[in-house]
């Protein structure tokens, strides 16, 4: 059940030609993909491109009368070596997956492709996940692309753009044997616009007919001689065809004044175009349609450069900027060294006035490109004042938001278990994993000591072999289908490794957004699920196994936790905690609960709250918690000071701050009540009975207090 469904929005993939289709990018890069005559789609999930996957699946239908064939892949690898299918054979395909983790795990399959080339389109859809919103590492996929000499795509931030790339893409594949990555950054998957529709194009050749007509071509494998031809090729071949279909079909765009020449100019990456033309409209240089004062030469495709055209850009200027994030900045090393080949004296102005590293906002390109213009050209350069960015003062007041578990959310109580865990046997190393758990490292609980990346917290506790305290490895269940099961469990019991494993199985791929995995306990039409992870650990040889079924049992799972840390078997001890991920536990629950309320039927819910009266204002709940809905509100005691805990309406009833008093051993001041919507008549009767006989409990003994104090 993945976060958000799009069985609604897939109907207008069935546009044809001449209808303006309308909706988000990742919408628009499948009605491209079919309308290319895509033969297969592979990917797997991770932002910006999680949404993109969802389309596919809920596209299943649509895809499978195209006679298209998708495969929701285990890990990015299975998804790069389904491009296997284009060497040999006409196929279009195209894989996605979230940039730059995903290419580093599809590194292997993905070298041996741009090694041997393609004969049909092979497209690598990479969600371009870099800047101040990145959740990863803050790398690019650029110098994949160089090392690998695979072309790189970065359209302009529209959806006729981004189409546009995404067919021309495939044609530039096949007119060089090349596979083709295509940049999709955060804002381009989830923007909203329109383009004019083409009829979706079914394949000529599916892959049932290449299945039923195998071709075998040596010169293709990656084994000498073959792969030393394969480098000659890239060069005397490919490289050559990729530049000029790039030249000749104008990939890369101008804009900018054409009946005068300027002494300065921008290059700019696709990607950045908009919050380059937004800094300069901004500057009084550009108005919102791009129609700008400055010759600007923006780089469709950033891999490889087209030396004719730089020449041409730069041939009668003075100066040029150039807009690329992150670093090392590989565009502006090439520019400079085509600029010397074409001996021109124009200076590539880059980095040395705008940041080596984060997002390149349309505020940040107008304080660099204001600094260019007052060096440049101090004839349209701008105040100092009205280019800087915002003063720190202003940022620092805003107060930090830390990532954190949702409400309810079942991986919290394990999290309160180890808190509580620590107490009796100390710290320990923690070898954390990709997930949401990993927010377990920010306070409250401060637990984890590194992470190496997905499923590969148990190898990344691989090298602690200690005598006395055994090292936990944490990993989530999509983790562990994604890598773990291999990398992780299985070499720990090849190894005879003495740790703790704890497998957090919520039923879902929850961090990437919801989809079902081979452990999800939810039927799905078109995949296998229901799977268990214990059945999986114990094939690979696993012996010491506990499943626990419900996480917010906490002195059960701090129980199950102190047996493995101190139990004599030796080998890997592993915990396979089980509860359903609560947002999509909501996401199912609560239209049911809308429209019983809306039918007039009785529902029931469960919340919790805290008796302000009994509560001391200690807080460890609260400490040993973190839950969103657990706050604190004033004292109502007009002599006591500390404010008093509260649970607001955000509460979804897991119950875990209730379990978290009585595991800890904290005061009994919290309660549980049912809320029920639509009661019947007895139920009625019964509630006001009861507060009839409540209300006198309380005024006798209100009286019994007054009578005492006078």
């Amino acid at each position: 059940m993945a976060e958000r469904s799009f069985k609604h929005e897939v109907k207008k993939l069935t546009a044809g030609e001449g209808e303006t289709f309308t909706g988000e990018g990742i919408l628009a890069v499948t009605k491209a993909l079919l309308q290319s005559g895509v033969a297969y789609i592979g990917g797997y999930q991770g932002s910006p491109i999680s949404h993109l996957m969802d389309v596919f699946a809920d596209a299943n239908d649509l895809l499978e009368e195209l006679d298209v064939h998708f495969e929701a892949s285990a890990s990015e690898a299975t998804a790069a070596a389904m491009l296997a299918a284009s060497v040999n054979y006409p196929l279009r395909g195209a894989v996605a997956w979230k940039s730059v983790v995903g290419t580093n795990v599809a590194s292997d399959a993905l070298s041996n492709v741009a090694s041997g080339g393609v004969t049909g389109g092979a497209m690598i859809i990479v969600g371009e996940d870099y800047g101040e919103g990145s959740s990863i590492m803050q790398e690019r996929t650029h110098a994949f692309a160089m090392k690998s000499q695979m072309w790189l795509l970065d359209p302009r931030p529209n959806l006729t753009s981004i189409v546009n790339a995404v067919e021309q893409g495939f044609q530039l594949s096949e007119a060089s044997n090349t596979p083709v990555m295509l940049e999709m950054r955060v804002r381009s998957c989830h923007m909203t616009g329109s383009f004019i529709a083409k009829d979706n194009i079914r394949p000529a050749f599916t892959v049932s007919d290449a299945a039923e007509n195998p071709t075998r071509d040596l010169d293709r494998i990656v084994l000498p001689p073959a792969n030393f031809l394969h480098e000659v090729e890239k060069i005397e071949k490919r490289w050559p065809a990729g530049l000029a279909y790039v030249r000749d079909n104008k990939l890369n765009e101008w804009f900018g004044p054409d009946t005068h020449p300027s002494e300065i100019g921008i290059i700019v990456q696709g990607g950045l175009y908009n919050n380059c033309n937004r800094a300069m409209e901004l500057l009084g240089l550009a108005d919102a349609f791009g129609t700008s004062d400055i010759p600007l030469y923006c780089l469709n495709v950033t891999y490889p450069l087209i030396p004719e055209e730089v020449k041409e850009f730069c041939a009668d200027k003075k100066a040029v900027l150039v807009l690329e994030e992150g670093q090392p900045e590989f565009i502006e090393h090439e520019l400079n060294t085509l600029i010397r080949r074409a001996e021109l004296d124009c200076k590539i102005i880059g980095k040395d006035m705008m940041p080596r590293a984060g997002e390149y906002s349309a505020q940040v390109i107008r304080a660099g490109l204001g600094k260019f213009l007052r060096r440049f050209a101090p004839d349209i350069a701008p105040a100092q004042e009205s280019s800087d960015p915002l003063p720190a003062p202003v940022a620092q007041e805003i107060p930090q938001r830390p990532a954190g578990f949702c409400t309810g959310c079942p991986e919290r109580p394990i999290f309160t278990a180890m808190k509580l865990l620590e107490r009796e046997i100390g710290p320990t190393h923690i070898s954390a994993d990709i997930g949401c758990h990993l927010f377990s490292i920010l306070p409250p609980f401060n637990l984890g000591n590194t992470t190496m990346g997905y499923g590969l917290g148990s190898a990344g506790a691989s090298a602690f072999k200690p005598t006395g305290k055994r090292a936990i490895a944490i990993m989530g269940d999509g983790g562990f289908w994604h890598n773990g099961l291999t990398s992780g469990i299985s070499n720990a019991v090849f190894n005879k490794d003495d740790t703790v494993n704890l497998v957090i199985d919520n039923g879902y791929s929850a961090a990437t957004g919801g989809q079902d995995i081979p452990s999800s306990r939810a039927k799905n039409a078109n995949r296998v699920t229901n799977n268990p992870i214990e059945k999986a650990v114990r094939g690979v040889g696993g012996q010491w196994v506990r499943t626990l079924t419900r996480t917010y049992d906490i002195k059960a799972m701090r129980d199950t936790l102190r047996e493995a840390m101190l139990t004599k078997t030796k080998g890997p001890k592993v915990i396979v905690a089980q509860s359903e991920c609560m947002l999509n536990k909501q996401r199912r629950e609560k239209p049911l609960m809308r429209k019983a309320l809306k039918d007039g039927q009785r529902v029931e819910r469960e919340r919790f709250g805290v008796d302000s009266e009994t509560c001391t204002g200690d807080h460890s709940c609260i400490r040993l918690s973190g839950c969103p809905s657990l706050s604190i509100k004033p004292n109502p005691d007009p002599l006591r000071q500390h404010p008093v805990a509260h649970v607001d309406n955000s509460c979804v009833g897991c119950g875990l701050c209730g379990e978290v008093s009585h595991a800890a051993v904290l005061c009994p001041s919290f309660y549980k009540a049912k809320l029920v919507s639509n009661p019947g008549r007895w139920e009625k009767l019964r509630a006001r009975i009861s507060g009839a006989v409540i209300r006198f409990i309380q005024q006798r003994d209100d009286r019994k207090r007054l009578a005492r104090a006078f």
